[in-house]
């Protein structure tokens, strides 16, 4: 059964499982930091306060970015496949994205209109998709070089 992840060395999935955790982290990691910069500068509004439609449609365009880059880390890091590591680390995104929405829906205007945790959610799949495909082109442009 070669091929299959039970045939896989335990080296190679945790190689895997690294590459998928390390590009949360670098997704996590940028995000908290853009958002305290962006409180400390006082572009975004003191932590508990509700912040405007046009402040999460920023907040939504970095969160993009960085998780594109993050799944692109992932797939870059992964041993083997690296789009299904870039698309593993997407399923990850939707199931953060959809607890987080869970946990606020309803919890007040600090937590900001409903659009915002949605679009994070149907982004995940697709940001996920971008960033595996930068490995892939990029691994495409090397081997035809």
């Amino acid at each position: 059964m070669s091929g299959t992840s039970e045939a896989r060395p335990p080296r190679h999935r945790a190689r895997s499982i690294g590459a998928v955790l390390v590009g949360f982290f670098a997704v996590v990691i940028l995000s908290l930091a853009t958002d305290m910069v962006l409180h400390a500068t006082g572009v975004f509004p003191p932590w508990g306060d509700p912040v405007s439609s046009a402040l999460l449609l920023l907040a939504t365009a970095y969160r993009t970015v960085y998780s594109v880059l993050g799944c692109y880390i992932a797939a870059r890091l992964a041993p083997d496949r690296p789009m299904r590591h870039a698309l593993a680390l997407g399923v990850v995104g939707v199931i953060v994205s959809t607890l987080g929405a869970v946990a606020t829906w309803n919890r007040g205007p600090a937590f900001g209109p409903h659009w915002y945790p949605g679009t994070l959610i149907v982004l995940a799949m697709p940001t996920a998709w971008a960033g595996g495909k930068l490995r892939l082109m990029q691994l495409r442009a090397r081997a035809a070089a």
